[in-house]
């Protein structure tokens, strides 16, 4: 696990500058703490910060083939580099390290472009060919490490946004439209990025850059319309996903270094933790989430407890508390490197920061919810053809009905989607952060007349079209495994456990086992209104009852509690109508019509709240104190602890 960045100048303009490489490479230190490594010529520059897992004495970046015309740098892991490299050393290949990143050189040197294909695991990478001064950029199926650039005839890329900003050619400005898109979906979807002029390369996509220029393609995509044999009994399938996901936990489990697992009580990540038990001789080490006080409600620690007493984990457990929003947003927010409206951020930094004291990598439990149909609003979305037949009127009065109500947020959810009749309106509709009325009175002029163009329906529109599956879930599974999967979760994943230099491992997105469950029948998936029906009937063999039955939460936080209490005083400094004001991208009234409803109970706006204190803070770091000005970016790098 590394972090990367480079700068290619594949057009006419000015030759790399060994300080802005550094620059960039400092700025993602903590992506790497271990090592540094550069290679710079005229007009490209490649840098690598290492985290170093496997072959850690003889791993360091950047890495050159034999002749050294070839070098790669990498951020991830490859799982299957032991049979990738004895088959290139048959075919003639000499390694100098133990290390999988050595692995891409030579199979670019065999496959080209291809060799992506060839990959198991999670990664970014750059490939330079000096002999076709030619750039290959590459993420992995699934998004799980990221990649950014920016290309105006200089091609800077990194793992990290503000890495980019260390070229003089790039300056951090303000994306109006991908503001609007986070307000509607609580994340930014791919290629946007909340700053004009970058873009995130999308999952499963490489790009290629020469004197010719810039050129990004797909190699992967999930496809849904190939389905095993429909005549396989139910057992059958249970039978080959129990063998699938030991061999995708067995992969995982390769370091040169110390592991744990992230336990949240939930089905997902107490899986991983009975497959990694079985696998191991010694106790794995497991880390978990609680609250005190008024939070305890949300605590999952029950639950995280019963896994950790039938497999005899060596578990730890963090307790967080209002003061830790208080004391950690602005750093967050800085890691983050723009506003994910996910309120398990600071339980994701803090359990990461835990683990981080005790070892360099972790196995967590991200994608069975997409993978397999998890959410509420897969059961919910089921039941939208019952509704066709309710009048219009009808659906409008029971709106009304249960509007006041706070404690009601799932329902009036659901109602809003089934009032839509097109799908793309409807599908749309379970993911907001705010509905659009509420969003046209929280907006600005000014803000509204940036968006006229972008709507969060023409996101979900244009991965609808490339969706293969015949039925709505398998159309519901294919957009949150291309967008609120990379650009939410996995996004808050990477940033959280890489700001404390620790490696976060996904084994349930394998790729192997993705399009393994996308090629299950969906009544496997969602049995009547039973979610995640095969995943558990598997876990049943391995998990407490308690943890596989009860109520699925999420990622709970007691974030509503912390707003009217210990974080108030907080909240309302970073949204007073000043600020606001000063901001001009909402209505002072508006914003203060949210805060004085959530402090009197007459809603429940916590998760909108968290999202516009983000919007500021990430203003005051990013825009206001970085226009026109470089040097903040690199003065703020230094003072935000990392």
């Amino acid at each position: 696990m590394c972090g990367i960045c480079g700068i290619y100048q594949y057009g006419p303009g000015e030759p790399v500058r060994e300080e802005s490489l550094r620059g960039m490479l400092h700025s993602i230190r903590h992506r790497g703490p271990d090592g540094e490594g550069m290679h710079l010529e005229p007009m490209l520059g490649l840098g690598a910060r290492r985290l170093s897992i496997i072959d850690v004495a003889g791993g360091g970046q950047p890495i050159y083939n034999e002749d050294g015309s070839i070098v790669v740098v990498f951020n991830g892991e490859i799982y299957n580099y032991r049979e990738l490299a004895h088959d290139l050393q048959s075919r003639g290949h000499r390694f100098k390290t133990a290390c999988d990143t050595e692995v891409i050189v030579h199979l670019y040197e065999e496959a080209g472009d291809d060799c992506v294909r060839m990959l198991r695991g999670m990664f970014a990478f750059a490939v330079w060919d000096s002999r076709q001064r030619r750039l290959l950029l590459a993420r992995d199926r699934l998004g799980i490490k990221p990649l950014y650039y920016a290309d105006e005839g200089r091609l800077v890329f990194g793992s990290e946004i503000k890495c980019l900003f260390h070229d003089p050619h790039v300056q951090p400005r303000a994306n109006l439209k991908a503001l609007g898109n986070f307000l509607s979906l609580k994340y930014v979807p791919s290629p946007q990025t909340m700053f004009a002029g970058v873009a995130s390369l999308p999952p499963g996509y490489l790009m290629t850059c020469d004197a010719g220029g810039v050129s990004i393609r797909p190699y992967w995509d999930l496809s849904f319309a190939s389905r095993t044999n429909g005549h396989v009994r139910e057992e059958e399938y249970a039978e080959q996903l129990s063998a699938l996901l030991r061999e995708c936990v067995q992969s995982q489990l390769v370091s040169d270094v110390p592991f744990g697992a992230f336990l949240s009580g939930g089905v997902d990540s107490s899986l991983v933790v009975a497959l990694m038990s079985e696998s191991l001789q010694r106790p794995v080490r497991t880390y978990s989430i609680g609250y005190d006080g008024d939070g305890e409600q949300c605590s999952e620690l029950a639950y995280a407890r019963l896994v950790a007493e039938r497999y005899q984990t060596d578990h730890h457990e963090v307790i967080v508390r209002a003061g830790d929003l208080v004391n950690l947003a602005e750093k967050i927010v800085w890691h983050f490197d723009q506003p994910i409206a996910e309120q398990a951020a600071l339980p994701n930094y803090l359990v990461a920061e835990a683990a981080a004291r005790d070892v360099k990598m972790v196995l967590t439990g991200e994608g069975g919810d997409e993978l397999f149909a998890g959410y509420a609003r897969y059961a919910g979305e089921r039941l939208s053809p019952l509704f066709r037949y309710v009048p219009q009127q009808a659906k409008s009065l029971a709106l009304a009905a249960i509007a006041g109500i706070p404690r009601l947020r799932r329902p009036k959810l659901a109602l809003q989607a089934w009032c839509e009749t097109e799908e793309v309106s409807r599908l749309t509709k379970w993911f907001p952060l705010l509905n659009s009325e509420m969003k046209s009175q929280l907006m600005s002029e000014e803000l509204k007349r940036n968006l006229n163009d972008a709507s969060p329906e023409q996101v979900f529109a244009q991965q609808l079209a490339r969706a293969d599956g015949a039925d709505v879930l398998s159309r519901m599974l294919y957009v949150d495994t291309k967008l609120f999967l990379p650009d939410a979760l996995l996004a808050r994943g990477d940033k959280a456990s890489m700001a404390v230099s620790l490696e976060a491992r996904v084994p349930l997105l394998d790729h192997k086992l993705v399009e393994f469950a996308a090629s299950l029948p969906s009544g496997l998936k969602l049995k009547g209104l039973t979610r995640k029906y095969l995943l558990k009937k598997v876990a049943r063999r391995l998990l407490p009852a308690d943890v596989i039955d009860r109520k699925k939460e999420g990622f709970p936080t007691p974030l509503n509690t912390w707003f009217r209490k210990e974080a108030r005083s907080f909240l309302r400094d970073n949204l007073s109508h000043s600020a606001v004001v000063r901001r001009g991208l909402f209505s002072p009234k508006y914003v203060n019509k949210l805060l004085d409803d959530h402090d009197s109970g007459r809603g429940d706006y916590a998760g909108l709240l968290w999202a516009l204190v983000q919007v500021e803070l990430w203003h005051r770091m990013f825009i206001d104190q970085n226009v026109g000005a470089r040097s903040a970016v690199q003065s703020s790098a230094s003072s935000v602890p990392t």
